[in-house]
């Protein structure tokens, strides 16, 4: 089996990522992806406990089954253990977990759950989500930036340009970060009131600043620009449940759509979108499911990223 990447202690945000480390990651996806047998047997007596506090499909079926395709054993823990630090402190639940398992991935409501399970436990600990991060969601999608635009290209990363476009959220910070991080021109529209908080705006700016890219924020989607890749999520969050608020929300949101005009006008040749999409509401069906749409790519790529972190903080 090849060698594995720079070693990580942990996978908790991007922001904690080196320019190397994710090149790194995202290079030993592609090779496990283009060659799983050789990485079969990469956690061979290796065990995983996965915390879900929130709801999954693709994060839970990603990790279970990649998991069992390098050889090692996963154990699912939902939502009936409640949320961490209820039940027992959350230095208790790791140190318990650190008896019996050799990593910890966890998919929880608030970063502040990943740090302290990182803080206490004796193994890596993997953050499959939480409200300021997502960085398997974002290393996934830059593994499908880099089978589109630069394997064969002859060209790297850096000169793809990459837009988000709607909510700041978990996955628009994680994006930003790593696109920052890597040297990519990434260009952020929210509408008003719903761009990322500044101080994660500010690091992030100071990354794009150390490695060369543009970062651009803006509520304007008029000065959207030339772009290579557009990417979207829900404009309603997981659990909204007040019908007048939500109206209000389409209603702010609409001129954020992103349809088969936005993409013309931008000059982006692939769509991009983390699921589950509210369709008609942040993409349109037709861009959804037309050949310009990478999304179930990327959930593929989810599990072969997600597969790149495992071997790098577990192989020997």
């Amino acid at each position: 089996m090849s060698s594995v990447p720079t070693k990580l202690e942990n996978f908790l945000a991007d922001d904690q990522l080196t320019k190397t480390q994710i090149i790194d990651l995202i290079a030993l996806a592609i090779k496990i992806k283009n060659h799983p047998g050789d990485y079969s047997k990469a956690l061979a007596g290796k065990s995983v406990v996965m915390i879900f506090e929130k709801p999954s499909l693709r994060t839970h079926v990603s990790f279970d089954m990649g998991i069992n395709k390098l050889g090692g054993h996963a154990l699912y823990l939902g939502q009936q253990n409640g949320k961490l630090g209820e039940r027992e402190r959350v230095s208790d639940y790791a140190k318990n977990l650190s008896c019996y398992a050799d990593a910890i991935v966890a998919r929880v409501f608030e970063n502040s759950a990943i740090e302290g399970l990182a803080e206490h436990a004796s193994i890596p600990v993997i953050n499959a989500l939480c409200d300021i991060y997502h960085p398997c969601q974002a290393l996934a999608d830059f593994v499908t930036l880099q089978e589109h635009f630069v394997i064969g290209k002859g060209t790297d990363l850096t000169k793809v340009k990459l837009a988000y476009i709607g909510d700041g959220n978990n996955v628009s910070n994680s994006l930003m970060f790593m696109a920052a991080i890597l040297g990519v021109d990434f260009t952020l529209v929210c509408p008003a009131g719903h761009e990322p908080k500044n101080d994660l705006f500010e690091k992030a700016k100071a990354f794009a600043d150390k490695s060369g890219s543009k970062l651009v924020l803006t509520s304007n989607i008029d000065t959207l620009g030339q772009q290579d890749a557009i990417y979207t999520d829900t404009w309603v969050s997981m659990g909204f449940e007040d019908a007048s608020k939500k109206a209000a929300l389409l209603e702010k949101f609409a001129p954020y759509q992103v349809n088969h005009q936005m993409m013309k006008n931008s000059g982006a040749s692939i769509v991009m979108h983390c699921q589950p999409a509210h369709l008609e509401e942040e993409i349109t069906t037709a861009l959804f499911d037309s050949e310009m749409s990478v999304v179930f790519q990327a959930a593929e790529n989810r599990m072969w990223a997600q597969n790149a972190v495992l071997v790098t903080l577990l192989a020997k």
